[in-house]
């Protein structure tokens, strides 16, 4: 068991900071192609800080583990809400003042609500996972027009603040592009042998560990950008980031997942990780969007109530572990 733990540990390590060199690589070369601010933040950083997530998955699915990318996507999506974004309102309240946020909140609302449907049945199927990826693939289509016909939210300016701190040539963010990818195929590979092996040895499911350590591993990469994003008062990015990665792994992740194999999930998780991940949004939603005439912000107290939330689930799911290792 020490080798697997190790090679978790080691997988993660790796896989933040080639996620972190993968996104800056990534922005700054957006930006020397001219696409705009707007977009880079929606996109490019949002969907990027995903990136592990999405190769994990895909890794965990084409080597007959297609429970443990479920379980990364869908963990990973109650960590961003409940560690990243509870935690750093904890730190400071966020005002939210971006006009595309508000309004990519509902759609991950109506995507979150689609997955129950696709989980009712207790399998993801190819043409269902296609569908996911279609749909995916709209969602960046409008956005990119949008974005394109309107650069002047809140939004445009915290990603140029950004992109300023890690300024690269078009050569020098290629290479960090590059190099961050291909890292983060050979970290995910160690996490997903890594996490396999201890799921085996404690004889639990490798769901169980795709919503713990991986999920919560494969989030860091959202939490050192959130925690940055702050530092620097750009709170619509720290916002604009959960939503699209969450938007991301609810759609490209289990998508590419269930493409390359059909994910069979258990009652369990429409009850337990579903439920909780749709609650979770929808309260997001409506602290960030306002209530009773309020302006849409997420204070310190209900940062609290957000992570609050997540530690209880995951003691929960730990307990879960645990019982599962002293039973084997």
């Amino acid at each position: 068991m020490l080798l697997p733990a190790v090679a978790v540990l080691a997988g993660l390590v790796l896989l933040v900071w080639s996620a972190e060199r993968f996104v800056d690589g990534a922005a700054a070369t957006s930006a020397r192609l001219g696409l705009s601010p707007l977009l880079i933040g929606m996109l490019v950083i949002g969907f990027g800080t995903s990136a592990p997530e999405l190769v994990v998955s895909a890794l965990a699915a084409g080597q007959g583990n297609p429970g443990l990318a479920l379980g990364n996507a869908y963990g990973s999506n109650i960590a961003n809400i409940g560690l990243i974004l509870g935690l750093v309102a904890l730190i400071s309240p966020l005002a939210v003042h971006s006009g595309v946020v508000r309004r990519e909140l509902p759609v991950l609302g109506g995507v979150t609500l689609l997955s129950a449907l696709l989980l009712w049945g207790g399998v993801i199927s190819r043409l269902e996972a296609i569908l996911l990826l279609v749909l995916l693939a709209a969602f960046i289509g409008v956005s990119i027009y949008l974005g394109l016909r309107d650069g002047s939210d809140p939004l445009s300016g915290d990603t140029e603040e950004s992109l300023a701190v890690h300024p690269m040539s078009l050569k020098t963010g290629l290479a960090w592009t590059g190099i961050g990818l291909v890292l983060l195929v050979v970290s995910s590979r160690i996490l997903v042998w890594g996490a396999v092996a201890i799921a085996e040895g404690f004889g639990v499911s490798d769901l169980v560990i795709g919503l713990t350590v991986v999920a919560v591993g494969t989030s860091l990469p959202e939490l050192a950008s959130s925690i940055s994003a702050l530092r620097r008062r750009e709170h619509d990015l720290v916002l604009g980031n959960v939503v699209g990665s969450n938007l991301f792994n609810t759609l490209g992740v289990v998508g590419l997942a269930g493409v390359i194999a059909p994910i069979e999930a258990g009652r369990e998780v429409l009850l337990r990780d579903w439920s909780l991940m749709m609650a979770m949004t929808v309260i997001m939603a409506v602290f960030a969007m306002g209530w009773r005439g309020r302006e849409g912000r997420i204070n310190r107290a209900e940062g609290a109530a957000l992570l609050a939330m997540f530690l209880g689930y995951t003691a929960y799911m730990v307990s879960m572990v645990i019982r599962g290792g002293m039973a084997g």
